[in-house]
């Protein structure tokens, strides 16, 4: 395995070279008769595709490695391994009678609820009753045990890029409060004897980050469940999975706050203040839909200084993977590449010394669009999770299928305004 990554590596290296030689024969056929052959546009692309893919081979080596490093390290802890063990005690921490949850409750619990989810017979004797009562929700479904939810809440970590950066913290109310302090106090200069006047006193604000919920309806026939010889949890999981992490990746982006978070390109353009606070900056390239021919890398160089300092050691880029090939491309005034891939197999490489995500819910270049951002995520955007995934079994209503009906409570929004800048593709 680790052979495996080594030979991804290689290829990823290899791949930059070919590419770094291919778009610099572009650059010097534009500077000598003003365009660049149609042939050596066509191997630029192909070779910067090519780096896309040794860079996901890469990761994906590397993810593998970390996958196989943590099943070795569950070494098994007497009767019940240390996984076993960490499972009951994140759900003891979900239930309300968490005190009194032991061993014995959990693997109950876990038992009658795949039996729930199988065949629906909870009901077939009161120790099923009582196992299922331990994970209850009020309103009538049962909380997935935290295998299943863990399994969830990584699949969603893969592929939404926003679950990477920002702060996330789970609450048990439907919303998050929190404090701005924008203010300063009044002071001044004043001689030895003269008069002391009163100065202003700085004001405090506050902000809320409510939940919203969202959902997913994966189904299934009853006979294969009944007969189903793959573990149905892991089919659910991902078909949950993929259903909220798209919902969830768009809407940290470019979600309108209409029954859903809110996203960070939907602010107005401005320069945060004490006053008016709710605002992002936004710098712009100098071209309508791209970069200037002249020093083009000037305004990512711009947009990385426009951030306070503060900021700085914790910011990453944002942009899609077709906006990433363009950036590429670009050189500074020394000829030296602004992009540069990242041997230690994190996706996305560096761009000026920070790191690239790579979020396909941004947009694509074009004229006025806001396709790079840059910033400290985790200082300026925060996902709110509502504890818990919730699921309720539905074998009725759609004959021969059986429904699984899962929701999760989730919010985000913009926390701190300054953190994150945007880069517009206009004049």
């Amino acid at each position: 395995m680790r052979e495996e990554i080594k030979n991804a590596v290689s290829d990823l290296e290899q791949a930059f070279v070919s590419f770094k030689q291919a778009n610099d024969q572009r650059l010097q056929e534009i500077e000598n008769k003003g365009s660049s052959d149609t042939l050596t546009e066509m191997k630029v692309q192909r070779l910067n595709n090519e780096i896309g893919r040794a860079q996901d081979a890469a990761d994906l080596a590397k993810r593998r490695v970390d996958i196989m490093e943590t099943v070795l390290k569950r070494s098994p802890m007497g009767e019940n391994s240390v996984a076993e063990y960490k499972e009951a005690s994140e759900f003891a921490l979900s239930t309300k009678n968490s005190s009194n949850l032991d061993m014995d409750q959990y693997r109950s619990y876990k038992s009658a609820f795949w039996n729930y989810i199988r065949k629906n017979n909870a009901g077939s004797s009161i120790e099923e009753i009582k196992a299922l009562s331990v994970g209850s929700d009020p309103d009538g479904g049962y909380l997935v045990t935290p295998d299943i939810s863990g399994r969830i809440v990584q699949l969603i970590h893969d592929t939404s890029p926003m679950r990477q950066v920002a702060n996330i913290v789970t609450v048990g109310t439907d919303r998050l409060e929190g404090t701005r302090d924008l203010d300063e106090a009044t002071t001044g200069w004043v001689g030895e004897t003269a008069a002391r006047t009163e100065t202003a006193s700085p004001q405090i604000g506050q902000y809320t980050i409510p939940v919203h919920e969202q959902y997913a309806e994966p189904r299934a026939t009853q006979k294969l469940l009944d007969d189903a010889q793959f573990n149905v949890d892991e089919w659910l999981a991902g078909k949950i999975a993929d259903k909220l992490a798209r919902m969830e990746n768009t809407a940290f982006v470019n979600g309108d706050g209409v029954n859903k978070p809110t996203g960070f390109l939907t602010y107005t353009a401005g320069v945060p203040n004490a006053t008016t606070f709710e605002v992002i900056e936004q710098s712009n390239t100098g071209v309508s839909g791209g970069f200037a021919a002249t020093d083009p890398g000037d305004a990512l160089i711009n947009m990385v200084y426009s951030l306070k300092a503060s900021y700085r050691d914790n910011a990453v880029f944002m942009m899609k993977r077709s906006t990433l090939s363009e950036v590429r491309k670009l050189k500074d005034g020394n000829g030296n590449y602004l992009w540069t891939p990242d041997f230690q197999s994190q996706q996305g490489g560096t761009l000026l010394g920070f790191n690239v995500v790579e979020a396909e819910d941004m947009p694509a270049i074009a004229a006025n669009s806001l396709s790079i951002a840059f910033g400290d995520f985790n200082a300026g955007y925060q996902i709110v999770d509502r504890q818990g995934l919730h699921i309720l079994r539905d074998n009725l209503t759609t004959k021969p299928f059986v429904k699984f009906y899962t929701t999760k409570r989730v919010g985000g929004d913009v926390s701190n305004f300054e953190a994150i800048k945007l880069l517009k593709f206009a004049i």
